[in-house]
């Protein structure tokens, strides 16, 4: 009698553990895709033209054809994947132009990564050109390690690490070969 009892329970255990198995396997795939999050822009736009503005007078004004706001992740950044064209100006309303095929502004150090044929000049004829720059927003400061070309009145000088301030009076390179022309 109890090896027939014991032959009744045995397949009333197993299709109770074959349904929670699969049972749990259903829920799981449920619970994965709870936690599962798209990466995606909190604002897009389209033909951006931004005007930055202090005390009444312009600082800068950004021109792009595409801008991704990421301002909803955990370290906040803005994006522009077709480029941008940007005109800064100084406080006596002296310009300088900056292009490149893609930047990233990062909201929280207030550093904007520069890159694809990066350009950069200045009303009196000083241009630089490589393939990718950092520009500090606060201390209004340039600088990349890649390879440069800096090209003024003077002459031109090729290099790789360059660093220097927005209007270019303020000049650091390393590496540089170029010809100049001298003031004798």
């Amino acid at each position: 009698m109890t090896l027939l009892k014991k032959y009744k329970i045995f397949p009333v255990v197993t299709v109770f553990a074959v349904t929670l198995f699969f049972g749990c396997e259903s829920n799981f795939k449920e619970v994965q895709k709870i936690n599962f999050s798209d990466f995606v822009p909190g604002g897009d736009a389209d033909n951006v033209n931004l005007k930055y503005t202090d005390s009444g007078l312009i600082k800068s004004i950004l021109v792009s054809p595409k801008m991704l706001d990421f301002s909803n992740v955990d370290f906040p950044f803005t994006e522009f994947p077709k480029g941008i064209d940007v005109t800064l100006y100084d406080n006596k309303a002296k310009r300088t132009f900056i292009t490149a095929n893609y930047a990233v502004s990062y909201k929280l150090t207030n550093i904007i990564d520069l890159q694809g044929k990066v350009k950069i000049k200045s009303e009196n004829g000083q241009m630089l050109e490589t393939e990718q720059l950092y520009y500090d927003q606060k201390n209004e400061w340039f600088f990349t390690e890649k390879k440069f070309k800096l090209t003024d009145l003077k002459g031109s000088s090729n290099g790789q690490g360059i660093d220097f301030s927005k209007d270019f009076k303020v000049i650091n390179s390393q590496r540089i070969t170029g010809e100049f022309q001298s003031a004798e």
